[in-house]
């Protein structure tokens, strides 16, 4: 097994590792931002995919790594992960779906609710202990659903027409053209950035950069939240005009 991720905050991240873990504690993890996981995904028969939903669609970041590399699926088992805030309807079948036009058998998929991540939104924001609950719950779930993978019967929350249905009338039918494209959107308050470059690193995208001592933002926004929940001075946003809460998994673990 080998699990891939893309994540922002570290959600998925965690939910791959951890889902790896208790499946072979030797199965090793890897971003799509890494240079190696497409070596390891080719060698890999058994794949454990993790994503945050960006309003019951997949991000615009992994839709382009998906098909820049559809030669890698073909044949490949996958257990699709999701990630979300609230609610998502078939994020594990939206990425599902994708993979399987381009031959993969996706074997399973599984939801799980986590700490929110839009840092300049109140909607979602809850108190510190409910978020670490939901992480203590989400390791629940894993473990339970690895226990079925591993008895040959896999969860397959996400996947199927009803759950088709909710993620289309839920949110994607209003809301899926946002990720369909890069984003334009993101805000750096000149006044409050320091110039200290750590969102120029952080961005998956190369979509920030440091001119005359402060930070400008490009065109090529995947709405990840990186670089708006580690910002050491709060100076960025996107949906909201400010921020609410910095939200990182490392708080709540």
């Amino acid at each position: 097994m080998t699990g891939i991720y893309f994540s922002g905050t570290g959600n998925s991240k965690y939910a791959a590792e951890c889902f790896c873990r208790n499946y072979d504690k030797d199965s090793k993890v890897f971003s799509i931002e890494d240079p190696d996981s497409v070596s390891e995904i080719k060698h890999s028969d058994l794949l454990v995919f993790a994503y945050p939903v960006q309003y019951s669609t997949v991000p615009k970041i992994l839709r382009d790594f998906i098909t820049n590399h559809s030669e890698l699926w073909m044949n490949k088992k996958v257990f699709i992960i999701a990630t979300m805030g609230l609610f998502s309807g078939d994020g594990s079948g939206m990425l599902g779906r994708l993979l399987h036009g381009f031959g993969a058998e996706v074997i399973g998929g599984l939801h799980l609710k986590m700490p929110d991540s839009i840092g300049d939104e109140k909607a979602l924001k809850r108190p510190l202990e409910t978020n670490r609950e939901l992480v203590r719950s989400a390791e629940s779930k894993i473990k339970e659903s690895v226990r079925l993978l591993k008895e040959g019967k896999p969860t397959r929350e996400g996947l199927g027409p009803l759950y088709q249905m909710a993620g289309l009338f839920g949110q994607r039918l209003y809301f899926g053209h946002k990720t369909k494209e890069y984003s334009s959107k993101l805000k750096i308050n000149s006044d409050k950035c320091v110039g200290c470059g750590l969102c120029v690193k952080l961005c998956p995208m190369n979509n920030i950069t440091v001119a005359q001592g402060k930070a400008v933002s490009g065109n090529q926004c995947t709405m990840c939240y990186r670089c708006i929940n580690k910002c050491p001075k709060q100076a960025i946003t996107l949906l909201g005009k400010e921020v609410i809460e910095q939200s990182v998994i490392e708080k709540y673990v």
